[in-house]
């Protein structure tokens, strides 16, 4: 989508959106291509003992046509609701592909997360039906009678109790299936964000949304694509980072994308599995580059083949820029969103140049400003909100079924994302904070409220408040400050209780790794947490377990 251009000057005088009026993510990201041609290799699966078994568009249409038609025979109809609780692999992709050629509208979770977790979401998008391994469904067995609306699950990788077998379903299925026609604004995915208080938000988000990110990923990625380019990252393809950063806009270009994810990330695994498949372009989280960079000498050990490494999520700094130029022998281009508006603001070293520690400018086709209350632009050097006119492509619809938090996201014309930053003379813009309490740890967003409801439900817990306090790998960890009920004592084997409960009824990358007990929680006047005061206090000592 982006036009060929020497300078950023140029880019953004070049580009014009393209977004028609009808448009569908399955058809634009598989049927286009396996009509084009067939035999190019959309997914490249690494499995366990090291093969590699590549899938075609040809072979990829074949498959998302027999699921969309098993997820209709099953009753799932346009508009419905599908949770996909799956890793890495090429079920993933084909399934949310089928969902998106039926006009159904894909949930992506995250295999990490726990049985509430998940309860939650199932239940606030009423999907209806479940696709995860045999693992993922025994999570969801205890809260399906919360679940009214879910009446059909689909195992992936083996049979479970009251599943649908996912190959069994293949098998009946035939290959023959007509897209339905959506618009560009139809619904298409539900993705949830954490917020400050309470459970997570769904973003929902229209079949456009694809379009959207193109020129997000394209400059990050040093004008993706480029013959012979070849995706892959780390993160998962339930967060919007795996499934619109790297999946999703890869297929749309035809280009090859490596399925596969560590249980637990290897920073040298992932330097031999890179040089191993010739991975050329990367989303890699910061986090994770902070671990590969702890490897002594990759440049030596591994041929590596890289053309772009995109990063998000916090600001790189010098130290890591010149490690990417030394490693890799390319600048890492950091860039910035958000679930509800992504990939608005990026760098790209190959037409400007890239200023340690600042996000980018805004990324052609998004008007990005720093604002203030009013919806005012701020002059150069003065802090404000980071803000996005609309419309926008890329934007979201609406939060599901939440309306007042719709309206509260905006100031007029102009989408407001809760960070504080501020642009240069040059239109660099450069994070200040963030106006929430969002923590922002190892690449994940995570919402303090949700944390907090699942500290209080465990006994010993009276009350509870979680902030993010530094990290120097995660960026960001989370901490909570717990008051205890009467009967408990603040020991070693509390601590580990507590944590251990949050991991596995949450989410694992959601649990405490501090814990301080206080005896009582500081409180404004209307009883929310001052959560900036305990912030501050976070780097006193504290029960501190690692697992």
């Amino acid at each position: 989508m982006l036009p060929e251009a020497e300078s950023y000057e140029a880019l953004c005088s070049r580009f014009r959106w393209r977004v028609p009026a009808r448009f569908n993510i399955g058809v634009a990201a598989c049927d286009a291509w396996a009509e084009a041609d067939p035999e190019r290799i959309a997914i490249i699966q690494r499995l366990e003992d090291g093969d590699l078994v590549r899938y075609s568009f040809g072979a990829l249409r074949h498959l998302t046509n027999k699921f969309a038609n098993a997820l209709s025979a099953l009753g799932i109809e346009r508009g419905d609701r599908a949770g996909i609780l799956l890793p890495q692999m090429p079920e993933a992709a084909i399934a949310h592909l089928a969902v998106y050629k039926l006009g159904a509208v894909a949930i992506p979770l995250f295999t990490l997360f726990g049985p509430d977790a998940l309860a939650f979401r199932l239940g606030d998008s009423k999907a209806k039906a479940l696709i995860a391994t045999p693992d993922g469904l025994e999570k969801v067995s205890e809260q399906r009678e919360s679940l009214p609306a879910l009446t059909d699950l689909i195992s992936v990788g083996g049979a479970a109790p009251g599943a649908h077998t996912f190959a069994d379903l293949l098998d009946r299925a035939s290959d023959a299936f007509t897209p339905v026609d959506t618009a560009a604004d139809d619904p298409a995915v539900v993705i949830y964000t954490s917020g400050t208080t309470g459970n997570p938000k769904g973003a929902l988000h229209g079949h456009r949304v694809l379009l959207g990110h193109l020129p997000g990923v394209e400059m990050p990625q040093e004008m993706f694509p480029k013959p012979g380019d070849l995706f892959w990252t780390p993160a998962d393809w339930a967060w919007i980072g795996g499934l619109l950063d790297a999946l999703l806009p890869s297929l749309y270009h035809g280009v090859p994308i490596l399925a596969y994810r560590f249980p637990k990330f290897d920073p040298e695994r992932a330097f031999a599995l890179m040089a191993e498949v010739g991975v050329r372009n990367a989303f890699m989280p910061p986090t994770a580059l902070k671990m590969m960079r702890q490897v002594e000498r990759p440049a030596e050990r591994w041929a590596l083949q890289m053309r772009s490494i995109g990063s998000g999520g916090e600001t790189l700094g010098t130290g890591l820029l010149d490690w990417g130029r030394e490693t890799f022998g390319l600048t890492i281009n950091e860039f910035y969103g958000q679930t509800e508006c992504n990939l608005i603001v990026s760098n790209c070293a190959g037409i400007m140049p890239v200023k340690p520690g600042s996000m980018g400018r805004p990324v052609p086709g998004h008007a990005v400003a720093v604002i203030d209350g009013e919806g005012n632009a701020l002059p150069a050097g003065q802090p404000g909100v980071v803000a996005v006119r609309s419309p926008d492509p890329v934007m979201f619809l609406e939060y599901l079924n939440r309306p007042d938090a719709t309206a509260e996201k905006f100031i007029g014309d102009w989408l407001v994302t809760g960070d504080t930053a501020q642009m240069d003379e040059d239109g660099y813009l450069w994070f200040v904070g963030r106006d929430d309490d969002i923590i922002s740890s190892g690449g994940y967003r995570i919402g303090p409220g949700e944390v907090e409801d699942s500290l209080t439900t465990h006994p010993a817990v009276a009350m509870a408040a979680a902030v993010g306090v530094p990290d120097e790998l995660r960026g960001e960890r989370v901490k909570a400050f717990v008051v205890l009920n009467p009967g408990y004592s603040g020991d070693d084997a509390t601590v580990t209780a507590i944590q251990n409960h949050v991991k596995t009824r949450l989410a694992a990358h959601e649990y405490p790794r501090d814990v301080e007990f206080v005896p009582a929680l500081p409180l404004t006047a209307t009883g929310k947490i001052k959560r900036r005061e305990l912030r501050d206090h976070g780097a006193s000592a504290c029960h501190n377990k690692e697992y």
